[in-house]
């Protein structure tokens, strides 16, 4: 999502969020098997560094992240994790990306489809929607924690590529190569994120009112709550107010 919803939107899923705490660190948990297969050593496997980060992020005990490092690598039984992206259109044709992590494929997409179905959108093949995304890194700073002007100086420093004002919030975006550094430069500068992922990000956004808005974060939420789904994704715009309201 993009202009003055997204960090309504934001709020939203956060505060949704952290009412689950366990749901956080099964995700993360996740991601971390995911990423130690590449090499469970986080000096040498950057996306492995992205997911620990994350976790300590969210005080995540040491010895869950080492347990799960290890599920990743075969140290220890339980790492038969696939991820998966799947793609559809939600309520008035907007994009959807939904990006999964499950031990069971078949009942996983099962369930996503039944899901996009119920709430007035339609599961698509694989690419029918990934092109309208790009991969970017995405850093979310509070508008009250930090000016425009002191950001600009440390994220084009370390390698950011533009910042943008998303209505109480900036929105840093990057290349994911620079995710780290943009990160290790705020927290030097002590700026705290509200957010850090490496996301997939619409190059163009529709823009959804009436029953359509509130279809669409119907089919957000639901989808987001998902015990396999580990982030979601949609090039859609909506009103700020509509958002605070649903919420």
């Amino acid at each position: 999502m993009s202009g003055h919803s997204k960090w309504a939107t934001i709020k939203h899923k956060k505060a949704a969020l952290d009412a689950k705490r366990g749901k956080v660190f099964t995700r993360l948990i996740k991601e971390i098997m995911i990423a130690a297969r590449s090499g469970g050593d986080p000096d040498m496997n950057p996306r492995l560094r992205t997911a620990v980060l994350a976790a300590k992020g969210v005080s995540m005990p040491a010895d869950n992240i080492k347990r799960a490092i290890m599920r990743g690598t075969g140290e220890l039984e339980g790492g038969q994790i696939d991820e998966i992206m799947y793609e559809g259109y939600g309520p008035g044709g907007a994009a959807v990306l939904v990006n999964v992590a499950t031990d069971n494929r078949n009942r996983t997409v099962s369930e996503i489809r039944h899901t996009f179905s119920k709430l007035g959108g339609n599961l698509g093949e694989q690419g029918s929607v990934a092109w309208m995304f790009e991969r970017k890194s995405q850093v979310i700073v509070d508008g009250e924690k930090a000016t425009e002007d002191q950001l600009m100086n440390i994220v084009l420093e370390a390698g950011g590529d533009d910042i943008r004002d998303q209505g109480g919030a900036w929105e840093i975006l990057s290349a994911p190569e620079a995710h780290e550094a943009i990160q290790k430069a705020l927290e030097k500068a002590g700026i705290p994120t509200e957010q850090a992922e490496i996301a997939m990000i619409p190059k163009n956004t529709v823009k959804l009112e009436g029953k359509n808005a509130q279809n669409m974060q119907k089919l957000f939420d639901a989808l987001d709550e998902h015990d396999d789904v580990q982030s979601v994704y949609g090039n859609y715009e909506l009103d700020e107010a509509e958002v605070e309201a649903m919420a």
